[in-house]
Parts: structure tokens; sequence; C-alpha cells
């Protein structure tokens, strides 16, 4: 296998998208009878990749029947317009609330430049490309397509994001989670245990709605989740507890340090080496920073853009 890409069981491929760094961000290949479908895109350099795969597979982009982005922040659909420009046989099948981004990506360039600059979304993402609507299929709730003869099914998955699915596959009983299952990298693993944590990005984290979402996914038995950050990940079970609690923790923390002279972004901070410190996880401050800095970023404006919505609702 290529260095950036890994052979699962049930025929998945995981790639590694190079997005920021390795090992933050993958996209996966389910292939079926000659037939791909394409879970999450990353950005544009990762479109190499996946052609790289595929071909190492004896497989064309003409085999790509379906690109699917589980929703549509950046590291996870940026380079689905150059993948479509690529597959010329595949469907974008997307939430019907992220499908006028990946028509029409000026609002979603717009707010990128907003947080990144031009040269840093240039840098980091790379061109984003909009996508012809009659290539376009909206996937409601429980939305099932066939890629050969392996059933795909859409499960809406609100919380991180109100345009974000998760997608069933009956053949290895597992969900891709996109964000709704949480972030687990590796380099966080202790004791052959995951350490799992929410993702609260602006600007649709919705605590409520996202314990519906595991609850929801978790009703169907899964045997695995399939993780944009990063890899699969097994007895998903033993995880949800652990999310659904740091969910309503982070949320509070943010109520707790509303002020404007409280410096959230230290408490959440403190909050992840508690946590770590919790799990017996002993890493470097050096390792602690490269792998979570950009994560806890995003989440404390997360918890910040949904205080200041709450503040507003009272």
């Amino acid at each position: 296998m290529l260095c950036y890409s890994k052979q699962l069981d049930n025929n998945i491929i995981q790639i590694d998208t190079g997005y920021s760094r390795p090992g933050l961000a993958a996209c996966y290949l389910v292939i079926d009878s000659g037939r791909v479908a394409v879970i999450d895109t990353g950005v544009e350099a990762t479109v190499v990749r996946v052609e790289a795969v595929l071909a190492e597979q004896g497989l064309s982009v003409d085999s790509v029947d379906f690109i699917v982005p589980t929703h549509v922040h950046l590291d996870h659909a940026g380079g689905a317009g150059k993948l479509m420009q690529l597959c010329q046989n595949a469907s974008l099948v997307i939430h019907p609330f992220g499908s006028r981004h990946m028509i029409d990506p000026s609002r979603l360039i717009a707010g990128a430049e907003a947080v990144y600059g031009k040269e840093g979304l240039r840098r980091s993402v790379g061109e984003i490309v909009p996508i012809d609507r009659d290539r376009v299929i909206e996937a409601q709730d429980l939305y099932r397509f066939m890629l050969a003869n392996r059933e795909l099914l859409i499960i809406d998955t609100p919380g991180h994001a109100r345009h974000h699915f998760c997608v069933w596959d009956e053949v290895s009983k597992g969900f891709f989670t996109g964000d709704t299952f949480g972030i687990a990298y590796p380099e966080l693993d202790c004791d052959g245990r995951s350490f799992i944590f929410p993702p609260s990005t602006p600007v649709q984290f919705d605590p409520q709605a996202w314990h519906a979402s595991i609850d929801r996914l978790m009703a169907w038995h899964p045997e695995r989740m399939y993780l944009t950050h990063f890899g699969q990940l097994n007895e998903p079970v033993i995880y949800m507890n652990s999310l659904h609690r740091m969910i309503d923790e982070l949320a509070a923390l943010a109520v707790e340090n509303a002020s404007p002279d409280d410096d959230l972004a230290t408490v959440v901070e403190q909050y992840f080496h508690q946590q770590l410190d919790i799990r017996g996880c002993q890493i470097d401050s050096d390792l602690f920073s490269h792998v979570l800095n950009l994560d806890l970023d995003i989440i404390v404006q997360g918890l910040r853009v949904w205080l200041s919505r709450q503040n507003r609702h009272d």
C-alpha cells in the first residue's frame, strides 16, 4: 500500500488526505465489484492520492460511482469539486442543507477566507470548485443507494453541524461518521483505548441535537466507526458515554466562563490536560500542542458562537 493509505477489512481503504498534518484527516474508499464510493474527500491535494490508490487497486477514476462528503466543512468536502471533475461517472451525495454550498461555493469560500485569509486558504485547502447541479443528489434521512451489490444508507446527524449525515455500511456493520462520533487521534491512544472528544466547531454546535445523533447511531449496534479524524474505531459502545459527557462538560465550561474577562481558551486547554491525565495518558507539551492545538482553537470558537446564540435566545 502507498504510505498514506491503509487497507481495512470489508474492502475499505483509508487514505490520509494530507490536510494540515499527517494523521489529522482521512477519507475512505468503499469498493464492491470494482465500483467505488469515496466517503469524505479531504482537500484539493487529496485528489491525486485518491487517483493513485485507485490505480494501485487496478481501478480507474471511471470506477467511482459516488462521492459522499459527510458535511461541507472544508476538511471533509474541500476537494469534492476537484474530485468530481476527475471522476466523470460519479454523483455527489450530500445533505440537503449542504448542497447549495457544493453547487455554488462562494459563501463557503468567503467564510473560510475570513478565517484563514486568501493565501492561507489556498495553502491549506487549495482550489474549491463548484459542482454541476445535475450531478448532485440531495440525500434526505434514510436515503439508500447501491454501490454495485452493497447498500449504503444515509442517517441525518445534526449536532456538530446541521448539514451533517453519517453513512451506514451493512457489510462492515459500521458508520462513516465524519465528526459526529468525535475525534480520536492515534497519538493519544493509551493502554489500547482511544481518547475521544467532540469537536464543537462553529457555527452550528448544538449539544441536544448531538446527544440525539449519537444515540441514534448506537441504536444500530455498530461494530466499528470510521472516523475522519482519525481512522477505524472498534467497539464504539465503549466510547459513547465519554462523548456524551464531554459535550455537556464543554458546554458548561462555556457558560461558566462567559465573561469577556474569562480566558475560555486556557480553561479548555486545562480541561483537555485533565481528561488525558484521568485516562493515564502522559504526553509532553510539544506532542499536546502538535496534536491538539488546531482542534482546541476551533472548539473554543464553536463554544463562543454557541454561547452567543444562547444569550440571544434568553
